[in-house]
């Protein structure tokens, strides 16, 4: 294979990882635990925190907090799962490119 060729096939790999990162940073993914649902977008940017209010008292805004962490966390792992899904055959299992 001659240089010309290989450098257009890094340029089409290169393109088609950066098509899959853009699908999954305008994506949206949804975290739930108990009675919170997160939406986070792809890029980890937090869009959205529903709580439904009528479930909690006053004292519960510690189990509150922690709920809510464990919501983001869940949306969080999606991601890196959606990610490593779609791009972990372009790095071949090299960690931290994405």
């Amino acid at each position: 294979m001659n240089i010309q060729a290989m450098m257009k096939q890094a340029q089409k790999l290169q393109k088609d990882m950066m098509n899959e990162k853009d699908q999954i940073d305008n994506k949206i993914f949804e975290g739930t635990s108990s009675f919170v649902t997160v939406k986070v977008k792809g890029n980890k940017q937090i869009q959205e925190i529903k709580i439904a209010s009528d479930n909690i008292d006053k004292e519960e805004i510690e189990m509150l907090e922690d709920i809510l962490l464990i919501a983001i966390n869940n949306a969080m792992s999606e991601i890196d799962r959606e990610t490593n899904e779609k791009l972990g055959k372009y790095t071949n299992g090299m960690p931290g490119l994405f």
